[in-house]
């Protein structure tokens, strides 16, 4: 067995004993439902109690591949017009994950900037493979900016978020929406995707015994894409766009103990290089996954905190709000 860093946050450590002590079989290992089934039966006991939001409702919308349910919060204090807004995107390696698995992230969010956050879920790989999940996310997007008196939200302050294969999606997002109306305001990744290829040390560091193996995300990569092609295509990964100039100031966070350390890091760099503002926060002793593993100790729920503290610096209208 891989001898674990001694630099591991006890929260983080405690969290893979949790899943050494399960012996559940690698998602790589069996078929994408078997794996969407493993997952939805692990990820409650990672999560806390759900904190109460102001409203939530789910509506379907008309997608590019037929019905798309959104999951709309209300926060605390969001109010009832021109209130700031955010669309999630959850993580899960763009083949699980789903609007329950990352409800509690949501409500915290909603809560602590008192927005709206839209939730939408997206059609998964492989059933649905590369670009359904990105043609997805900007129906939704235009949506919210569409619908925006309807849904009480300024469509000028939206902004996008997600985590790992969501915070992909965000990334990518902006970078399409560059020539919108009124393109994301921020964009909020927590630990992101951003380089199909899988060749940054941070592959090797944590190959295995961190949570996610490379073996896994290989595994979830290469049922996302059509073909090796679309490894290069910046609309899987990122990093490869041309420029990143003119996309939405952004917040990233790092978990110092995971394979996709070193391509949020990478991809932080590049944005600053073109000019985009950026406020990046390094978690060293935490593992990927870490903002869906709020049961386990406070770093989940301060990680959201920092991103709503960057997301209201990025935006003056929040006025002297305060994140908790």
């Amino acid at each position: 067995m891989t001898s674990l860093s001694p630099l591991l946050d006890p929260e983080a450590r405690h969290v893979l004993d949790l899943g050494r002590k399960a012996a559940a079989p690698p998602f790589e290992a069996g078929t994408p439902e078997e794996a969407r089934r493993a997952y939805e039966e692990g990820f409650p006991a990672l999560q806390g109690e759900r904190e109460p939001v102001a409203s939530l409702t789910e509506r379907t919308i008309a997608g590019p591949g037929g019905p798309l349910t959104l999951r709309i919060y209300s926060g605390q204090g969001a109010g009832g017009a021109a209130a700031p807004a955010l669309l999630y995107l959850h993580g899960g390696g763009w083949v699980i994950g789903n609007l329950e698995s990352h409800d509690e992230i949501c409500r915290w969010l909603a809560n602590m900037a008192a927005c709206v956050v839209v939730s939408p879920d997206y059609r998964l790989a492989p059933e649905h493979k590369f670009p359904a999940a990105i043609e997805d996310c900007r129906a939704a997007l235009s949506f919210m900016q569409d619908g925006a008196s309807d849904l009480g939200i300024d469509a000028r302050r939206v902004a996008v978020a997600g985590d790992s294969a969501g915070g992909n999606l965000a990334a990518v997002l902006c970078l399409l929406a560059r020539g919108d109306k009124n393109p994301p305001t921020a964009q909020l990744l927590f630990y992101p995707n951003t380089d199909a290829s899988q060749a940054a040390d941070s592959y090797r560091r944590f190959a295995d015994g961190y949570g996610l193996t490379s073996a896994t995300m290989a595994w979830f990569r290469d049922h996302y894409i059509c073909d090796a092609r679309d490894i290069g295509d910046w609309r899987v990964s990122p990093l490869k766009a041309e420029s990143l100039a003119g996309v939405a100031p952004a917040f990233v966070a790092i978990a110092g103990h995971d394979i996709l350390a070193d391509e949020g890091e990478a991809y932080a760099k590049r944005l600053v290089d073109d000019g985009v503002p950026v406020v990046l926060r390094r978690w060293p002793g935490q593992i990927h996954g870490f903002v869906s593993m709020g049961r386990h100790g406070p770093a989940a729920r301060q990680a959201v905190g920092a991103a709503v503290a960057a997301w209201r610096g990025f935006d003056p209208a929040f006025g002297d709000a305060q994140a908790d």
